[in-house]
C-alpha cells in the first residue's frame, strides 16, 4: 500500500512542478535573454509578494541565473514537500519490515530514470528534492540491513530444537523473494547484491556456530540440512552475486552430511570397527601382516568372538533401527532421507570391503569370514526403504 501512494505522490508531482516552472518561467520572464546568461534582477518588494517568498524580504536584490532562479522560486513554494516525505519514508518503515526496500526502488526509478535526463523535468527542483530524499531512503536501508545481519549472526536456535530449517534461514529467504518481487528489473539487482552477501554471510555464520548443547539432533544433521536448504533455495532463484554462497552452501551441505554419515555409521558394527581399528593401528606400528593374529588382542580367537555378535540378520536388524533413526531425526520438507541413505550405503559397502581386505591378508588361510555377503548388504539397503 504505501508504494503505490508513494508512487502516486511521485506520478502526481512532476506535472504539478512542471506547471508551477512553465508559470514562473512566463511571469518573471525567466530565460528571454536572447544570450541566454543575463542575469535575473528580483527585487521583491516591487515585484515579488513577501508572504510568497519570505526569504526575499528587506528589498534584497538577487542576481541568478534563470535556471537557478526557477528552483529557488520552486523550492520556496514547496517547502514543506521534503519534510513530508521525510515523515511519510518513517510511516513506511514502521508499516512494513522492509518498506525501505519498497520507497528505495520507487524513489530509484525518477532519479535515475528518466527524469534526469529528460527536458521534461522540472529544472533541478524536482530531481535534487528526490535526491535528498533518496539518501535518506539509502540510509534506512542500510540500518535495517545491519540490523537484520546482526540479529541473524546473533540468533541462537529454539530451545529443544529437533531439527528442520532454522529461523535465520527461513528470513533469508523471505527476505530474497520479496527482494525479487519488488525488484522486477535487472537494473534495480545492483543495489541489494551487497545486502544479500551480507544476509548470506550472516546466516552461514549463524549455521557454523550452532551448538549442540543447543540442539536435541546431531548438530551436522541440522546444518546439513539448513546448508542443502539454502542451495536448493538458491537454485530455483538464479541470483548471480549469490552463485559463490550457492557453491558453498552445497559444499557444506556435503562435508556435514558425510560427518553425519560417518558418526551413526559406528554404531550398526561398532565391535568389528572398534577390531580393525586397532588391527590397522598395529600394521601402522611397524608389524607385519601375517604376525597380527599372534597379537593376543587381535588373534584369530578374538576375531571369530566379534564376528558371531554379527550375523546376517543383526546386522539387517541394526540397520533397521538406524534407517528409523534417521527417519525420525530428518525433517520431513527437506525429504533429505533417500540424499542420506544412499552415502550410508556406500559407506557401508567401503567399510565392509576394508574389512575383507583385512582378513585375507593378515588372517589368510584361517578360514574366517564375515557372515553376511556384499550382496547380502545390498538386499538389506533396497529392501529396508520398501518396507518403512
Amino acid at each position: 500500500v504505501s508504494k503505490q501512494v508513494l508512487e502516486q505522490v511521485l506520478a502526481e508531482l512532476q506535472p504539478l512542478c512542471t506547471s508551477e516552472q512553465q508559470f514562473l518561467q512566463e511571469f518573471f520572464r525567466l530565460g528571454h535573454d536572447p544570450v541566454g546568461l543575463q542575469v535575473l534582477e528580483v527585487k521583491v518588494s516591487t515585484t515579488v509578494p513577501s508572504q510568497l517568498i519570505p526569504d526575499l524580504s528587506h528589498g534584497l536584490v538577487w542576481f541568478l541565473r534563470p535556471e537557478e532562479a526557477t528552483a529557488q522560486l520552486l523550492s520556496e513554494i514547496f517547502s514543506c514537500l521534503e519534510p513530508e516525505l521525510r515523515a511519510f519514508l518513517g510511516i513506511c518503515n514502521k508499516v512494513h519490515p522492509l518498506g525501505c526496500l519498497q520507497v528505495l526502488v520507487t524513489l530509484s526509478d525518477p532519479v535515475f530514470g528518466t527524469w534526469g535526463s529528460s527536458s521534461a523535468a522540472p529544472s533541478s527542483f524536482l530531481p535534487t528534492l528526490l535526491g535528498n530524499v533518496l539518501l535518506l531512503a539509502k540510509s534506512n536501508f542500510n540500518k535495517c540491513m545491519g540490523t537484520m545481519c546482526k540479529e541473524m549472526e546473533e540468533a541462537k536456535a529454539p530451545s529443544r530444537m529437533r531439527g528442520g530449517v532454522l529461523p535465520c534461514v527461513s528470513r533469508f529467504q523471505e527476505f530474497v523473494a520479496f527482494s525479487q518481487e519488488v525488484l522486477q528489473t535487472p537494473q534495480h539487482w545492483g543495489q541489494l547484491d551487497k545486502a544479500q552477501l551480507r544476509l548470506a554471510s550472516s546466516v552461514f555464520s549463524n549455521i557454523s556456530s550452532l551448538s549442540s548443547a543447543h540442539l536435541r539432533v546431531n548438530t551436522d544433521l541440522v546444518m546439513m540440512e539448513n546448508f542443502h536448504h539454502i542451495h536448493s533455495f538458491l537454485c530455483q532463484k538464479n541470483i548471480p552475486c549469490l552463485e559463490g554462497k550457492k557453491r558453498e552452501a552445497k559444499q557444506r551441505s556435503r562435508e556435514h552430511m558425510e560427518k553425519f554419515v560417518t558418526t551413526h555409521l559406528g554404531q550398526p558394527l561398532e565391535g568389528l570397527s572398534h577390531f580393525f581399528e586397532g588391527v590397522k593401528a598395529c600394521l601402522a606400528q611397524g608389524v607385519k601382516e601375517e604376525e597380527v593374529s599372534f597379537q593376543l588382542a587381535y588373534s584369530k580367537q578374538e576375531l571369530r568372538k566379534v564376528i558371531e555378535k554379527y550375523p546376517g540378520k543383526e546386522v539387517r536388524r541394526a540397520l533397521e533401527t538406524l534407517y528409523r533413526k534417521i527417519q525420525k531425526q530428518l525433517s520431513l520438507e527437506e525429504n533429505l532421507l533417500p540424499v542420506v541413505w544412499q552415502p550410508m550405503e556406500q559407506e557401508f559397502i567401503r567399510q565392509y570391503r576394508e574389512f575383507e581386505e583385512l582378513i585375507q591378508h593378515c588372517y589368510a588361510g584361517s578360514g574366517i569370514a564375515l557372515d553376511f555377503t556384499l550382496e547380502d548388504l545390498l538386499s538389506y539397503f533396497t529392501s529396508i526403504p520398501a518396507s518403512n
